[in-house]
């Protein structure tokens, strides 16, 4: 896997960075995540993922805080790689006939249409450097299982915190507490912002 990195931060919605994620959104909707990756789903249904490629909003915290010299477009290019990671893994278990299949494949697509827009760029941190090798290890130290709603659900929050000038709000999509209000409003009937 080549070093695709971002030389500067996606500044606006305009972007064809952002209008690539608009489209990612769109297909990532809770609906959709709900039908196709729940109850298209067994019951309990997990994976085996890396413990990297469970990156939550926490994680982004934590490395905003303790990597030295981190900048957006490397937390920008952590998540892209683990999302893409995510998705073949998810369609790679699922039969081509499956309902699900054609959803995560085309996502998949998606996913591969951001990173050709991805420029090549700097080195990233050290820390940064070492995820994304657990990434393309299959010797991986330590492994995880994870239900693949939960995984796109990291992956559609980190997606909001992480291109936050993309998706302009007046709440802060790298708050916990932002996904708690909306997930209440929408078991209440009441339209998100």
């Amino acid at each position: 896997m080549g070093c695709l990195v971002l030389t500067q931060s996606v500044s606006t919605s305009t972007s064809p960075i952002c209008k690539a994620l608009t489209v990612v959104n769109n297909s990532l909707g809770v609906k959709e995540r709900i039908h196709f990756m729940r109850h298209n789903m067994p019951i309990n249904y997990t994976i085996r993922v890396h413990y990297e490629e469970i990156f939550k909003l926490k994680n982004v915290s934590r490395l905003r805080r303790n990597v030295e010299g981190l900048e957006d477009v490397d937390l920008q290019v952590t998540w892209l790689r683990v999302n893409l990671g995510i998705l073949k893994k998810i369609t790679s278990v699922l039969p081509k006939k499956h309902p699900s299949y054609n959803f995560t494949s085309n996502l998949e697509t998606l996913f591969l249409s951001v990173e050709q827009i991805f420029p090549e760029g700097r080195d990233p941190p050290e820390r940064i450097q070492q995820i994304w090798d657990a990434l393309g290890s299959s010797l991986g130290k330590r492994w995880n299982v994870a239900t693949p709603k939960s995984l796109l659900d990291n992956c559609y929050q980190t997606m909001h915190c992480i291109f936050s000038s993309c998706f302009p709000s007046s709440s802060n999509y790298c708050q916990r507490a932002h996904w708690r209000n909306e997930k209440k409003a929408q078991h209440q009937g009441v339209p998100k912002n």
